[in-house]
């Protein structure tokens, strides 16, 4: 296997060295938002180094980030979950997630 031999193109385009997300992933975001209140999500574009990524908010600032299959599924999931959805390079972070500490 040659140096870039594991690094398949997944869509056309560009690829990541990243791995896609799981069914564990989604099964974290519904349990984030099942056992949180006044939640929201914010998705991140694909970049180099990683595939699309949603943030969730809850309404005391805790977060979680997890891959997501692109934007279109982001906000998919926000709708079957019944969150509000941001495009994060459009609208940034809410304070409360910078605040927030464990």
């Amino acid at each position: 296997m040659g140096l870039w031999g594991r690094r398949r193109r997944r869509t056309p385009g560009r690829a990541t060295l990243d791995r896609g997300a799981e069914r564990a992933d989604v099964a974290h975001l519904e349990q984030f938002v099942a056992s949180r209140r006044g939640v929201e999500g914010y998705v991140e574009p694909r970049t180099a180094v990683t595939e699309t990524t949603i943030v969730l908010v809850a309404a005391d600032g805790e977060w979680t980030r997890r891959r997501i299959d692109g934007p279109e599924t982001a906000r998919r999931l926000s709708r079957e979950l019944g969150i509000p959805v941001y495009d994060a390079q459009v609208t940034g972070y809410p304070q409360r997630m910078r605040d927030w500490k464990k």
